[in-house]
C-alpha cells in the first residue's frame, strides 16, 4: 500500500524516514513542522490536530484502522517502524524470530518513553511537566541528568562486542538510535569522544545508502 509520512526534519521521524528508503518502495513526504518554542506551529496548527490529535510527528498514512484522528493514520514511532519492518520482511528489518523481534521492542519502547518522551521532554519541553516558566529550568536539570545516565547506559549496551543494535543484524533499531545520537549533540553532549560504541554504531549506520540520502534530503550534519 502507498504511504504517506508526516515528518520534521531531524525529529524522530527521521528514523521512519530511513526506513522507507531501506525499503524502497515509493512513498510520499509531507512536512510537519515540530520546531517551536514550545512545539511549533505546524504541529500544533488546527489542521493537524485534526488529523492526529496527539499533535505530534511523525504519523503514516495507508495503515487500515483508526484509532483517533483520520481514517489509516498510523502514529506512533514505534508503531511505524514495526509496521514498515513486518509488511516489508524482504528488506529484513526486524528479527525473524520471536525472542529476537521482542528484543527490539524492547529498545524501541525504552527509547519512546523514558529517553524521549522523558529525558528530552524535560529539556526542550518543560511546560509539558510543570505549569510555571519559574520551574522550567530545574526541570531541564532533571532531565539533563536523567539523560545522561540514560546514555551512558546506551554506551555501556553497544560496547559489548555486537556489530548492530540486535544480535540479529541491522534492524529498525540502529536508524532510532541514531536520531538519539544526533539529538545528544543538539543538547551540548560529547558524542564523538565519550560514547564511542555508539560513534561506531552511528558511523556505520550513516555509512548506508538510504541513510545517506534521507541525512542529505533532511540536511542533517552529524557530529
Amino acid at each position: 500500500m502507498h504511504h504517506r509520512l508526516y515528518y520534521s526534519p531531524g525529529a524522530c521521524s527521521m528514523a521512519a524516514h530511513i526506513v522507507l528508503e531501506e525499503i524502497g518502495e515509493p512513498y510520499e513526504l509531507e512536512l510537519v513542522s515540530s520546531r517551536g518554542r514550545f512545539g511549533g506551529e505546524g504541529t500544533t496548527s488546527p489542521a493537524w490536530m485534526a488529523c492526529n490529535p496527539k499533535g505530534r510527528v511523525p504519523a503514516l498514512s495507508g495503515v487500515p484502522g483508526r484509532i483517533g484522528g483520520s481514517d489509516n493514520l498510523l502514529t506512533e514511532l514505534h508503531a511505524i517502524l514495526f509496521y514498515l519492518a513486518r509488511t516489508n520482511p524482504q528488506a529484513r528489518l526486524l528479527p525473524a524470530d520471536p525472542a529476537g523481534e521482542v528484543r527490539a521492542i524492547e529498545w524501541m519502547n525504552w527509547l519512546a518513553s523514558n529517553v524521549h518522551a522523558m529525558s528530552f521532554g524535560q529539556i526542550w519541553r518543560p511546560n509539558r511537566f510543570v505549569a510555571d516558566e519559574r520551574d522550567f529550568a530545574v526541570v531541564q536539570a532533571k532531565g539533563q541528568q536523567n539523560l545522561r545516565e540514560q546514555y551512558t547506559y546506551i554506551e555501556q549496551l553497544l560496547d559489548d562486542g555486537r556489530e548492530w543494535a540486535l544480535a540479529g543484524g541491522y534492524s529498525v533499531v540502529d536508524p532510532y538510535l541514531l536520531v538519539f545520537y544526533q539529538w545528544g549533540a543538539r543538547v551540548g553532549l560529547d558524542m564523538k569522544d565519550h560514547y564511542p560504541a555508539w560513534r561506531r554504531l552511528t558511523d556505520k549506520t550513516s555509512q548506508r545508502p538510504a541513510v545517506q540520502r534521507v541525512l542529505a534530503h533532511e540536511k542533517i550534519v552529524l557530529p
